[in-house]
């Protein structure tokens, strides 16, 4: 810092080993190598934020430019649109102790796409001339927070234009470019009935149009209670025939009771889910990215981790599109000091339409549809696409002893109970492929973290 009007913050940090892995050769986990006998192989140390915080002179006008976190205002579980690390502009400005107003510019992809990409070369020769041509995106937001006595209410909305090769690049193996593509296409992904692609069948001198709009608040006049709630409408328009398109919407609703040793809350959600027309396009909320998602609803069928533990967790998805649920949770108790439990139940069902299911049912959804990258960003059908036929029950404890002011212990443990249609009347086989309901197993994790913050 070198004045409250004016900061730099640059932020680092060393990726994922595998304690006795060398290297990333045949990596399914996408840890770093470097973890061998003597260490000193192929480590990873990661540039994640790098921005300037400053302030015009005579001005309450606040302003952040570089690579930065920004995450979509929630009151419940963190955004299921946009929660990641961008480079981008934030501004904002208190207009009065009520109201204040943010606008951010942001820039998720740019010049990665090359002509070589699924073979488009011209006349067997590469055109070097159209390397990163319309393959930008850009996202911007407004914000209004508003607060008053007991009540916070702040109503945004985001509109980012889509290049129409910005999901044609060769960036497909990157987590957050994966989680993007298949968070912003229907069913099946970016197809029509013939089996086209989308980069095939929109005009190279258009955009696609995605926007989003949303309401969130909470409500703690009548402390120790507390109401939360969050909506959240979204649309991707790719094609104007709408085999392309996908538009949706989520809602979600938390009560809470704030007591001396503990707080108990009772929460549910409800999101659209897919009809069973597949020639219109996904009636599912499309998302961005969700990688700094720390879902307080969950921290295994979610992404509710602190820190990030590879795929272990986010088991039923990202987010909780095309999804609906209940839940109930004891949240912070404790019975000795500086140890702090959750506990908490969810019932979590499907959305979706069966019959989009048994539509989609190809070998290779069969084949890769326990796994997130084919399933998500291949098929846009996030993770364990869940029907109207399917549920899940998700228990979890999670337990955190502060031994320092900066140094914690975390212990927790998850298991889900699935009830998944192993019939015709969702995935049209009766032996899902060889994948029977006897080859079908409950998930659980126990995980042990040591975390110092300061």
């Amino acid at each position: 810092m070198a004045s409250e009007a004016l900061s730099g913050t640059l932020f680092f940090e060393i990726g994922s080993t595998m304690w006795g892995k060398a290297d990333t050769t045949n990596n399914r986990n996408f840890s770093a190598g470097g973890g061998a006998l003597g260490a000193d192989n192929t480590g990873s140390i990661k540039l994640r934020r790098a921005y300037l915080d400053w302030m015009p002179p005579e001005s309450d006008l606040k302003i952040r430019m570089g690579i930065q976190g920004i995450d979509l205002p929630s009151f419940t579980t963190t955004s299921m649109v946009f929660s990641d690390d961008v480079a981008g502009i934030t501004a904002s400005y208190k207009v009065n102790d009520n109201v204040g107003i943010t606008a951010v510019w942001a820039r998720p992809y740019n010049d990665n796409y090359s002509d070589t990409t699924g073979g488009n070369w011209i006349n067997g020769a590469y055109r070097a001339d159209r390397d990163n041509y319309m393959d930008n995106v850009a996202a911007f937001a407004l914000l209004i927070p508003l607060s008053f006595d007991g009540v916070k209410v702040t109503p945004w909305a985001m509109y980012a234009a889509l290049g129409p090769n910005w999901n044609a690049s060769s960036m497909s193996s990157a987590t957050s470019y994966g989680q993007t593509t298949g968070g912003m296409l229907p069913a099946g992904g970016a197809r029509h009935k013939d089996g086209s692609s989308a980069a095939g069948t929109r005009k190279l001198s258009s955009y696609g149009d995605a926007l989003w709009l949303g309401l969130t608040g909470e409500v703690t006049a009548f402390d120790p209670f507390r109401i939360a709630w969050d909506f959240n409408y979204g649309s991707v328009a790719w094609s104007d025939d709408g085999r392309l398109n996908r538009q949706g919407w989520l809602v979600s609703l938390l009560f809470e009771y704030k007591l001396d040793w503990g707080i108990p809350g009772l929460y549910g959600w409800y999101a659209s889910g897919d009809d069973s027309d597949p020639s219109n396009g996904s009636e599912r909320l499309p998302y961005a990215s969700v990688g700094n998602n720390t879902n307080g609803y969950s921290f295994f069928a979610g992404t509710g981790a602190l820190w990030n533990h590879g795929d272990r967790e986010g088991v039923m998805g990202r987010t909780w599109n095309g999804t609906w649920g209940i839940g109930a949770r004891l949240k912070d108790f404790y019975f000795v000091e500086d140890l702090k439990h959750t506990l908490y139940i969810n019932y979590i069902g499907g959305t979706n339409s069966p019959t989009m299911a048994r539509k989609m049912s190809r070998d290779d959804i069969y084949d890769n549809g326990w796994d997130w990258a084919a399933n998500g960003a291949g098929n846009g059908m996030e993770k364990l696409y869940l029907t109207t036929m399917d549920s899940a029950l998700e228990i979890g404890l999670r337990n955190v002893y502060k031994m320092y002011d900066n140094f914690s212990i975390y212990l927790e443990g998850g298991y889900i109970a699935t009830f998944l249609d192993h019939g015709k009347g969702a995935w049209g086989r009766s032996d899902m492929n060889g994948r029977g309901e006897d080859k079908v197993k409950d998930p659980w994790n126990i995980n042990l973290a040591f975390v110092y913050q300061f």
